[in-house]
């Protein structure tokens, strides 16, 4: 499909998406939506004489004529969505919820919780563990959410911490770690949309917004460092408290989760290596079978290594997970942690959790396409040339965007969706050596308005996975988030203007030191 200017209708679609977004809260009907406006404007854009005709047809052949223009809108609407659709990347994320689908069922991270409770021996030791185990599991944010509530809700509740403090450090480990780490299913979902262009392929751009990612690097390190020196403040300080002070009192637990998962009990004899070694495998082998695609193995072409790291991501994490699934079979079946049949059945059980994710990236690949057919970032491109703004700017904008929208339909991944196409072109066209800064305050952003939104899928399972109240876990998170935030907004301004990877990160984490502190300060003053 040729692509066309249509000027401002070019925007319409991403806009109609946005906003029935944010008024419905219903990010897939809002795609869909947005995609078939934004094909039916190429349709009537390419027979624009259309309506003329019709008026000069009989009302039969008028009517015909229309049925047959929107007949034609779904048939583009299907040819774009295949030209878009990445099965592999379909495979990798099906495969990956089989994956933690049948870690789970075979118990092994209940006995790192057993193995937890027994080697911990303060609360800081608790906060600690609790984070480790959040940076361990970082392949999926469902996963790291329930995994870690179910498993270390007994160990922090002995030492009195308070359900909302584990909801954080659940929530705080679980998005940021993921879209930081290069194997992951956000990862891979983002590298989709990244085109092939003078930067890199798109493992090799994302790899480089990592550093640049601000917000999920500042969160990890304020975990730790509110673990290490309870440096709280806000409402979450009056939880703590309170936990403190029900010193003997046993924590009621509410049991918000099930010891089923889809109606299959959890293994009594899972152990520590059920949890780690899938995990292990699925890095190594999907890291080989990268350097084996790439052309670094077994071939005749004289690659480096990084060159061949991540020429074809997506078949590479196939075969990692399918390789780290048969290495799960084999350490589960044999030892009689599963049965054969609750294997299989757990892999049907992890599919099927992943069927709203799959919906979701491929109308998010779809709408790209649609944008890409009506030359919508070409046209906010020139918008944003003609408007003198200092293209310093554009970083510390386009995060404040990203978190607008994310916190508004609850969702990140629906706004990589959207913004990340966009502004590849825009950093193309008006700052080609801001393009990594840019992308990497589009994921920091999402990934702010997701930890702020009260919609949040992944702020729904880390209160779940904690055992508190939604909107106990929501007003306690919002003040660490937005400190956070603060801090990566100043790091992103500093770095539209110098690009130093150095001076920003330096300046924000300065600065997420000194607020701590402030705010704790603050905080101890108030209850005095």
């Amino acid at each position: 499909m040729d692509k066309i200017d249509v000027g401002f209708l070019s925007i319409i679609p991403p806009i109609i998406a946005i906003i029935l977004a944010l008024l419905t809260k219903e990010v897939v009907i809002s795609l869909i939506i947005g995609i078939l406006t934004g094909t039916g404007i190429y349709v009537f854009h390419l027979n624009s004489n259309v309506l003329p005709a019709v008026a000069d047809q009989s009302i039969f052949n008028g009517i015909k004529s229309i049925i047959h223009k929107i007949v034609v809108t779904f048939d583009y609407t299907f040819t774009i969505m295949a030209d878009k659709f990445d099965v592999m990347m379909i495979i990798f994320i099906c495969i990956l919820g089989a994956l933690v689908a049948v870690v789970t069922l075979a118990g092994g991270a209940r006995a790192y919780g057993e193995w937890a409770s027994k080697k911990v021996k303060n609360p800081v030791g608790a906060k600690l563990a609790t984070s480790i185990l959040g940076l361990v599991i970082f392949i999926d944010d469902y996963f790291n959410c329930l995994t870690v509530g179910t498993v270390m809700r007994p160990v922090t509740d002995q030492h009195k911490i308070s359900r909302e403090k584990l909801a954080y450090l659940i929530d705080a480990m679980a998005a940021p770690i993921c879209i930081i780490a290069p194997v992951s299913s956000w990862a891979a979902s983002i590298i989709s949309y990244f085109p092939k262009t003078e930067q890199g392929d798109g493992l090799s751009m994302f790899l480089q917004t990592i550093p640049f990612n601000f917000y999920a690097l500042l969160t990890i390190a304020m975990v730790i460092i509110i673990s290490i020196w309870n440096l709280d403040f806000g409402p979450m300080a009056k939880f703590e408290k309170t936990a403190q002070e029900r010193a003997n009192a046993k924590i009621k637990d509410d049991g918000f989760i099930s010891e089923d998962f889809g109606n299959k009990r959890v293994s009594e004899h899972g152990k520590v290596i059920d949890l780690i070694i899938p995990i292990i495998a699925l890095i190594i082998f999907s890291t080989l079978a990268m350097l084996y695609t790439g052309g670094y193995f077994f071939s005749n072409e004289s690659k480096t290594m990084f060159q061949a790291f991540g020429a074809e991501p997506t078949k590479s994490l196939v075969l990692g997970g399918v390789s780290a699934l048969i290495i799960a079979f084999f350490l589960f079946i044999p030892r009689k942690v599963l049965s054969f049949k609750n294997f299989m059945d757990g892999i049907v059980i992890g599919v099927k959790s992943m069927v709203s994710a799959c919906i979701i990236l491929t109308l998010a690949w779809t709408i790209k396409g649609v944008c890409d057919i009506l030359s919508t970032a070409i046209y906010v491109s020139h918008l944003l040339e003609i408007s003198h703004m200092p293209v310093a700017l554009i970083p510390a904008i386009v995060f404040l965007v990203a978190a607008l929208l994310s916190f508004s339909i609850g969702t990140s991944w629906g706004t990589f969706g959207i913004l990340i196409p966009i502004m590849i072109v825009v950093s193309e066209h008006l700052s080609p050596d801001l393009a990594i800064i840019n992308l990497a305050a589009t994921l920091a952003g999402s990934i702010f308005g997701d930890h702020c939104s009260p919609l949040s899928d992944t702020t729904t399972l880390s209160a779940i996975g904690a055992g508190c109240t939604h909107i106990d876990h929501v007003t306690t998170q919002i003040p660490y988030a937005v400190l956070v935030a603060v801090c990566s907004l100043l790091g992103f301004i500093i770095a539209g203007y110098t690009k130093s990877l150095l001076l920003s990160f330096t300046g924000s984490f300065i600065l997420l030191i000194v607020l701590l502190k402030y705010m704790h300060y603050k905080y101890i003053k108030k209850s005095q």
